[in-house]
């Protein structure tokens, strides 16, 4: 079989991010033929895609204004995540900044119905925390009018049917929300979610008479359901459940009165279409056509008789395909490409479930290369999630498919303190319980250590973001386990971590991890640099210099410390974030990865 370099697999492109123009007829999305993402258009499906946008920073997010032939979409500069909003006139092809303040983050949060004005939430009076603010379509800079004054973490979630409110969301954890409905010319703000606790409420979505608020909630169950409330009385009524898997997002077309709800089952997503004939009622279309995998980012086209949504798999890169409301017919619109690499060498996983330390069975991922003989001498990359609160799922990606075609195998779990399995076993990791999810990754090494293809002296721990600290706990925990470890942005420190992450994620990421002011022992306890002479294998530690999340210092400290007795490399870079955006930079991390593996493993 014939196989390829890692640049070859990270040339693979991806599209999705798709909004529907005024005349339903053209579609923009996001795709990363220049080697970062791009606002892309297409009139039809499988026509010649347009490139509307060429900056050397990647975009966020584009949307069509639902009247005008125009669309906002945002950028960030270098991976710092402070975005900024521009409008792009298709028809002349100008571009203009309409928030002009990059010391600030903006939160895209909608046109308004008429496409006269848009709404946001950006932390530039205050870094900390972050105000609702409206804008008209051709105003810029400071002319926003701030609406209502935060206190947190707040994101907009669209306009009321007559635009004269908005939804409001305020996130204390990621297990923890509250909605609000903001009248836009008084400022009144009325809490819709008054609960004791920690209880989802995500997805907020105005119903089609703008008299009730569709949102999914863990409220009265473990998992997350479909449930509507009255903006008036604040009365809630449960409108879908399902009792094993989380309902976990809705969209809802105001003036067909369409609904689109997703179900994360074990990973895989499934989509119910219908219409709402009462406010509680879901008149089921047939089910959408669409390849099994992760689907996500419903956008509807003006008449709603259509969607678009984007549908990734691990056999095949993501791609925007349109739905048939009614009749489940599917028609796939982007052919992303596979940089020659024929689709059918990309391998899916095996769903398998590992029993762990205390009884529990943990969901993961495992894929083999095809080739595989089942003889013992197959090397494992580990590939643990960042979040916490975030799931594994079988979506694709490229480097994976380039360690399999190379013979690693690759097993992904999802230990306690995963999104997806609902709110119990979301908290099974919060603050003193955190390295309980450490030992969910040495039962999985156990677990690859009686199956018959592994090489048990060749398991590498990998994975980013938290899923960095998690990398190097399970080396400083378990150390005979692991032939290597490679962290990207990851946290070796949770003091200095919390200190010196962005002043607006503080309070978030302590509601997770514990506070500096009550929690600060428990947390120097379990940070990796504290317990750094335990680590045996070779380390490789990449970072941005620009992270705002995770700041570099900790890439700097973990290496100056475990340089000390193991082989280490660092490789930072200048130009990003939380994360690599820049394909000449994915190239370089990758290949320097990969090289490290070959010496190493």
């Amino acid at each position: 079989m014939t196989t390829h370099d890692i640049e070859r697999y990270l040339n693979i492109r991806s599209a999705y991010g798709a909004s529907f123009g005024p005349d339903g007829e053209r579609l923009s999305f996001l795709m990363d033929t220049t080697g970062v993402p791009q606002v892309w258009t297409l009139d039809g499906p499988a026509a010649w895609p347009e490139q509307r946008t060429f900056y050397d920073e990647r975009v966020t997010f584009a949307s069509w204004s639902p009247e005008n032939p125009e669309l906002v979409f945002g950028m960030d500069e270098g991976g710092n995540e402070r975005q900024q909003l521009l409008r792009y006139d298709p028809i002349s092809g100008g571009i203009s900044n309409l928030t002009e303040m990059p010391d600030a983050k903006h939160r895209w949060g909608g046109w308004s119905n008429d496409g006269d004005r848009f709404a946001f939430t950006s932390n530039r009076r205050d870094e900390a925390v972050f105000d609702v603010y409206v804008q008209g379509r051709d105003e810029t800079g400071d002319a926003a009018e701030m609406v209502h004054e935060g206190d947190g973490w707040l994101t907009v979630g669209g306009w009321s049917p007559d635009d004269s409110m908005l939804v409001v969301s305020e996130a204390y954890s990621n297990f923890d929300q509250d909605v609000s409905v903001l009248d836009v010319e008084t400022g009144e703000l009325t809490h819709l979610t008054p609960h004791e606790g920690t209880v989802r409420f995500q997805s907020a979505e105005w119903g089609p008479d703008g008299e009730n608020v569709y949102l999914v909630s863990d409220r009265d169950s473990d998992t997350l359901d479909l449930w509507r409330v009255n903006v008036e009385s604040g009365e809630f009524s449960l409108v879908a459940e399902d009792d094993e898997w989380e309902i976990d997002g809705v969209a809802v077309d105001h003036d067909s009165r369409r609904i689109v709800y997703s179900t994360n089952v074990d990973g895989y997503t499934e989509l119910t279409v219908g219409e709402l004939t009462a406010p509680d009622r879901i008149d089921e279309y047939a089910v959408p056509d669409l390849p099994r995998g992760v689907a996500g980012g419903v956008s509807f086209s003006p008449d709603g008789d259509r969607f678009a949504v984007t549908v990734s798999r691990s056999s095949d890169t993501a791609n925007v395909y349109v739905v048939d409301a009614k009749t489940g017919e599917v028609t796939q619109w982007t052919h992303a490409a596979t940089a020659g690499i024929p689709r059918d060498t990309f391998v899916e996983p095996e769903l398998v479930h590992y029993p762990t330390f205390d009884g529990r069975e943990i969901p993961a991922f495992f894929s083999l290369p095809d080739d595989d003989a089942g003889e013992g001498d197959t090397p494992v990359i580990v590939d643990i999630h960042g979040g916490p609160e975030s799931q594994r799922r079988p979506s694709f990606n490229a480097v994976k498919q380039y360690f399999l075609a190379n013979g690693y195998a690759v097993f992904e779990p999802n230990v306690r303190g995963s999104a997806g399995y609902g709110k119990a076993y979301g908290h099974l990791d919060d603050v003193e319980n955190r390295m309980d999810s450490v030992a969910d990754i040495e039962a999985a090494v156990e677990w690859l250590h009686d199956h018959p293809a592994v090489d048990p002296d060749r398991i590498v721990a990998m994975g980013g973001s938290y899923g960095g600290f998690m990398v190097l706990a399970s080396m400083t925990e378990y150390p005979d386990l692991w032939a290597a470890g490679i962290d990207t942005v990851g946290i070796a420190n949770f003091v200095t971590f919390l200190e010196n992450t962005g002043d607006w994620r503080r309070e978030l990421r302590e509601a997770e991890y514990g506070s500096l002011e009550d929690d600060r022992e428990f947390l120097e306890s379990i940070s990796p640099i504290n317990n750094i002479e335990k680590i045996r294998a070779p380390l490789f530690v990449l970072h941005g210099e620009n992270d705002p999340r995770v700041p570099v210092n900790e890439a700097h400290q973990i290496v100056e410390k475990a340089g000390e007795h193991v082989p280490v490399r660092e490789l930072i870079f200048e130009d990003e974030g939380h994360g690599f955006t820049k394909l000449e930079n994915r190239i370089e991390a990758y290949e320097a990865i990969v090289e490290f593996l070959d010496e190493h493993v």
